[in-house]
C-alpha cells in the first residue's frame, strides 16, 4: 500500500470497528428487551437470555457491516473535507479513479470478513442460540403445522429399478437435531400407498442412515377386489401386514442439515447448506425459488461493502460549506438503511414475482452502484 492508502485505511478502519460495535451494541439492547418475554418460563431465566443474545451478535455483525463500512468512510471524508485534507491530497496529484481503486483495495479485507462470519461464525452460533433457548424451555422445534413436519423425501432405485417415495412426519425436531413421533409413509412410481412406518424416535447415524426406535412397520400390498367387485382406482383394496420392530435402520436422502432450516432463516444459513437443501428440493421437485434468493444473496451480498464504498467518496469533495460532518453522516445512515430496506423489498418481489434469483439479489447493489457512480462523476466536474 502507499502512504496515503495507509493513512486512509488506518482512518477507516478505526471508525468502521466503532461504528460495528456501537450499532451491534444497540441492536443487543432492543434484542434482549424483546427477548425478556420468554424469561421465566421454563429454565428460561435472563442469563440464558443474555448468552442468547450475544450468540446472535455475529448475525448482526454481518447485517450491519455494509452500513458500518459506509458510515465510517463517510465521516472520515467528511473530517478531510472539512479540514481541507482530502483538498491537498488532490492538489498532490490524487485523480478520481486512483482515489476509487485505492478505496475499492481498503474494502477487499472488510469483504474477506463479511463473508467468513456469514458462512463460518453466524450460522454455528445462530444454531447454539436457538439450542440455548429451546433446551432451557424444554421443547423442540415449532413449526407452523400442528401435525409437525412434512419433508418429501426421494431415493434411488431399488433393486428392480423402482423409485421409493416417501412422504415424512416428524412430529418434534430437538434441539440436538434427534427426532421423535415419526411418521413415514412410502409410495410406489404409480404413487399407490405401499408402506406406513411408525417411530417413536430417531437419531441420524451417518452415510445416510437413521436410527429409529420403537417402530411400527404396516405392509400394504395391492389385491384383486372380489369378482362381484369391479377394480376402482380410487378405493383399492389391500392386504396389511404388521410387525413390530425395536429397532430399525433406514436409509434416507434426509441429513439433520437439511432439517436444520427449521432452526435458523435461510438468509442465516451458509451457502453450503443452503445449496444442500436447494438440491434436495430440487430433486423432490418443490419449489426453491425462496432458497435460490437467499444463496444468491449470501453469494453477492459482501461485495455491498465496496459499493457503499463508492457511495463514500463524493463526501470528501464536498466542502464544510456544503453541509457540516454530522449532516453528512446523518445522510451516510440513511443511505445505509434506505439499502437494507431496499434489499429486504427486493427479495420479497422477487419471491411474488418469480424473478431469476441473481438479478433479484444483484439489483439494489447495481442500483445504488450506478447512484454512487453518478454521484462521483458530479461532485468531479463541480
Amino acid at each position: 500500500m502507499r502512504i496515503y492508502e495507509k493513512y486512509f485505511a488506518r482512518q477507516i478502519y478505526l471508525a468502521f470497528i466503532f461504528i460495528l460495535f456501537a450499532f451491534s451494541g444497540l441492536f443487543f439492547f432492543f434484542d434482549l428487551i424483546n427477548e425478556l418475554n420468554t424469561v421465566g418460563h421454563g429454565n428460561y431465566k435472563f442469563g440464558y437470555a443474555v448468552l442468547r443474545v450475544a450468540l446472535q451478535t455475529p448475525s448482526r455483525f454481518y447485517e450491519i457491516i455494509p452500513v458500518a463500512a459506509l458510515i465510517s468512510a463517510i465521516y472520515v471524508f467528511a473530517q478531510m473535507a472539512a479540514s481541507s485534507e482530502y483538498t491537498i491530497f488532490r492538489v498532490s496529484g490524487l485523480a478520481t479513479g486512483q482515489a476509487l481503486r485505492s478505496l475499492l483495495k481498503i474494502g477487499i479485507p472488510i469483504v474477506a470478513l463479511t463473508y467468513f462470519i456469514g458462512e463460518v461464525v453466524g450460522p454455528y452460533t445462530d444454531q447454539l442460540s436457538e439450542r440455548v433457548r429451546l433446551e432451557a424451555l424444554g421443547s423442540a422445534v415449532s413449526t407452523n403445522f400442528a401435525s409437525g413436519v412434512w419433508v418429501k423425501d426421494t431415493l434411488g432405485a431399488r433393486e428392480n429399478g423402482e423409485r421409493i417415495t416417501r412422504f415424512v412426519n416428524v412430529g418434534e425436531l430437538m434441539p440436538d437435531s434427534s427426532i421423535s413421533n415419526v411418521r413415514i409413509y412410502e409410495f410406489d412410481p404409480g404413487f399407490r400407498l405401499t408402506n406406513v412406518r411408525i417411530a417413536q424416535s430417531g437419531r441420524y447415524q451417518g452415510n445416510g442412515h437413521w436410527l429409529l426406535k420403537g417402530v411400527t412397520d404396516t405392509e400394504l400390498t395391492s389385491i384383486a377386489p372380489p369378482d362381484a367387485h369391479p377394480a376402482d382406482a380410487l378405493n383399492p383394496v389391500y392386504r396389511a401386514a404388521q410387525t413390530t420392530l425395536p429397532e430399525y435402520s433406514l436409509r434416507s436422502e434426509l441429513t439433520p442439515q437439511i432439517l436444520s432450516v427449521l432452526l435458523i432463516a435461510p438468509d442465516r444459513m451458509s451457502m453450503f447448506n443452503l445449496f444442500r437443501y436447494i438440491q434436495h428440493l430440487t430433486e423432490n421437485r418443490q419449489d426453491t425459488q425462496r432458497y435460490d434468493i437467499a444463496l444468491w444473496k449470501k453469494l453477492l451480498y459482501p461485495f455491498a461493502v465496496l459499493v457503499m464504498l463508492v457511495l463514500s467518496l463524493p463526501f470528501a469533495y464536498l466542502h464544510t460549506r456544503a453541509g457540516v460532518v454530522g449532516v453528512k453522516v446523518f445522510g451516510g445512515i440513511m443511505l445505509g438503511m434506505s439499502f437494507q430496506l431496499i434489499n429486504t423489498l427486493f427479495s420479497h418481489i422477487g419471491m411474488l414475482t418469480t424473478w431469476p434469483a441473481p438479478m433479484t439479489a444483484a439489483t439494489p447493489a447495481l442500483i445504488y452502484l450506478v447512484l454512487g457512480f453518478v454521484a462521483l462523476k458530479w461532485v468531479d466536474r463541480h
